[in-house]
């Protein structure tokens, strides 16, 4: 199991590294033909909207001079890609894109998990910002309409009473589970394979509800297909501006902003990992870019490399606590 020092002492080295690499500063000496992107979910979700409209974008630029190859790797909660990425090449022809679950929460609940967060990869660039929902389908009356509602309806109905979300130990999974714990009512836990089956299966009366990133509902929720509850930004999403936040509703501990973020192989140069993040970075910036996210969901917002290490290290410290509260473990 990681601890929080040993979490941070790897952060550090890592951080010390690359401050000392001679070629930090240097650019990247020839484009790469071709990069590859694995992401750890199914095609058609809001993160693979990342994958795809970043990853054209980076054509032509210092860093490849074509765009890159997706490869949709779903299964184990994002594991499997990250796990690929571990074994590729350290020369920046493959970034994993990932959700910062994967880095900053699964070391709690995973006490032999497959890579180390820090030792196997280098940070890159995050890429977007979400925000994740509820969602009630028709197995959940009308009358239903706010968080509050949902847990009275869900204590009265307890065999009815269960959440899907897109992975078991996700950040949707631990909303979830923190909504029914604190609240005192039972909320059984549907993990699927990416949000995508779970939202068919809110729609078609198969579960009652779902916390994934709010991008995935917004389709149907328009449709009046599903019923979009509340979100966890600070803010309300400018995507469904009209549904309140957990906060506004009095659940101000389920505020939470999940970002995805390119990693690249642990020894990729600091040049070649540079020339990633200006590349990836220029793309984020372009309009069409912006509006596709958009479409999904999804704030496109880059970082640096040092910017996605500190956040990813803060949402560690953040997450250990709330997941031994929950008592989740990949054994449990």
């Amino acid at each position: 199991m990681y601890t929080r020092r040993h979490f941070m002492n790897q952060m550090g080295s890592a951080a010390a590294l690359a401050a000392l690499s001679p070629l930090a500063a240097q650019a990247q000496a020839q484009a790469l033909d071709q990069v590859k992107v694995l992401y750890g979910f199914p095609a058609g979700s809001a993160g693979d909207s990342v994958a795809r409209r970043v990853g054209e974008k980076l054509a032509g630029s210092p860093y490849t001079r074509n765009p890159a190859v997706v490869e949709n790797k779903p299964g184990a909660g994002g594991r499997i890609a990250l796990e690929s990425l571990k074994g590729a090449p350290a020369d920046g022809s493959v970034l994993t894109l990932s959700p910062f679950s994967c880095t900053s929460i699964y070391p709690h609940i995973y006490s032999k998990l497959s890579y180390d967060p820090v030792k196997d990869f280098v940070p890159v660039s995050i890429a977007a910002v979400m925000h994740h929902g509820l969602a009630v389908g028709p197995l959940v009356p009308a009358s239903v309409k706010t968080v509050k509602d949902f847990l009275a309806w869900a204590k009265a109905n307890p065999v009815l009473a269960n959440y899907g979300s897109p992975a078991a130990g996700s950040t949707p999974h631990f909303i979830g589970a923190l909504l029914g714990l604190n609240n005192g009512v039972e909320l059984k836990h549907v993990p699927y394979r990416g949000s995508i089956p779970g939202v068919t299966d809110v729609v078609g009366g198969q579960i009652a509800s779902m916390v994934t990133p709010s991008g995935d509902f917004i389709p149907n929720h328009k449709a009046g297909k599903l019923r979009l509850i509340a979100t966890s930004g600070q803010a309300r999403s400018p995507f469904s501006p009209e549904v309140p936040t957990f906060a506004e509703q009095g659940f101000p501990e389920l505020t939470t902003e999940e970002w995805f973020g390119f990693y690249a192989p642990a020894r990729t140069p600091a040049a070649v990992v540079a020339a990633a993040n200006a590349a990836i970075n220029a793309a984020i910036k372009e309009k069409a870019v912006i509006d596709s996210l958009a479409v999904v969901g999804l704030i496109a917002k880059g970082s640096t490399p040092g910017e996605m290490q500190a956040s990813q290290q803060a949402e560690f410290e953040r997450w250990g606590p709330l997941v031994k509260k929950v008592g989740f473990t990949a054994e449990s």
